[in-house]
């Protein structure tokens, strides 16, 4: 068993804990996750580092509540343990030799970002971080991202904090002024990194993707994070959880990726629904 060594409320749907896992703690780094299980008859699923203490052996998760899972994971409090905790898994990000970088992180994808951000400042690497939100309301890891950038630009769908406007408004900006990056590096919504890499597309700066959101049991085995790239003229698949899940973001077929992930919508949904009413049962 794992004890949950602190919990924090980062917005309404957005929980970040931090487990006690020295093991994990003293190998992990920033792009790769975990796989837990709440309790015994729980599913698998996969989460990203968001962060590690090493003197304590703690890492840091957060996640979106979007489903079952979610839900009950959700429902742990401090002191509370989880059944299962391993990592590391997956291929770190690759930062070796980038001395500027442009980190854009969407939403909960953020979370996944940030740890990115502060090796990269740890490295001495000149970081500059676009992170959006749909409003106010969900806007999370200000505070880290100022601390690790050398510039932040925070953008709202609605304009209700930060600037007006979607991620990719400041980057065609800083790319059309004759900013230079040795990467850009974008995780968050397959919609946002879509479009991110068609704006950085034609002033040819390398873009890297995770594609971390459609990853489902971690090993490979489910298929369910099976992508094309376009390598070459020719069409290769590849697998988020094990070849990944960081790709380069002009070889990726996006929009396969999209409808392939809009498949399971409804039975997540339904899930979520069921542990809700199974928990308001309980409590009753």
């Amino acid at each position: 068993m794992y004890k949950i060594i602190d919990k924090k409320v980062l917005n309404p749907t957005v929980i970040q804990l931090s487990i006690e896992a020295p093991l994990v703690a003293n190998k992990a780094k920033p792009g790769q996750f975990i796989i837990l299980r709440v309790d015994s008859e729980g599913e698998r699923i996969p989460l990203t580092v968001a962060g590690v203490n090493k003197e304590n052996g703690t890492v840091k998760i957060i996640f979106q509540v979007v489903g079952s899972t979610t839900k009950r994971l959700a429902q742990k409090e401090k002191g509370d343990s989880i059944q299962d905790f391993v990592g590391p898994l997956g291929t770190a990000t690759h930062l070796d030799g980038l001395k500027k970088v442009c980190i854009v992180g969407g939403g909960v994808g953020c979370a996944i970002a940030m740890p990115i951000a502060e090796a990269l400042h740890e490295m001495g690497a000149d970081v500059t971080s676009i992170i959006g939100f749909r409003n106010r309301d969900l806007l999370i890891l200000e505070d880290e991202f100022n601390k690790y950038s050398n510039t932040l630009h925070v953008m709202t769908d609605d304009g209700s904090y930060g600037k007006h406007g979607n991620v990719t408004v400041p980057l065609k900006e800083m790319l059309e002024s004759g900013e230079k990056f040795d990467m850009i590096i974008t995780i968050g919504p397959l919609i946002m990194m879509k479009f991110v890499v068609e704006t950085a597309r034609p002033y040819e700066v390398p873009v890297t993707a995770s594609m971390n959101p459609i990853m489902i049991d971690g090993t490979g085995m489910c298929g369910g994070c099976r992508l094309t790239l376009n390598v070459d003229g020719k069409k290769v698949t590849k697998f988020a959880c094990v070849d990944g899940p960081d790709f380069n973001g002009y070889e990726i077929d996006f929009d396969e990726a999209m409808s392939r992930g809009r498949m399971y919508s409804d039975f997540e949904r339904h899930a979520y629904e069921e542990t809700c009413n199974l928990f308001n049962k309980e409590v009753l």
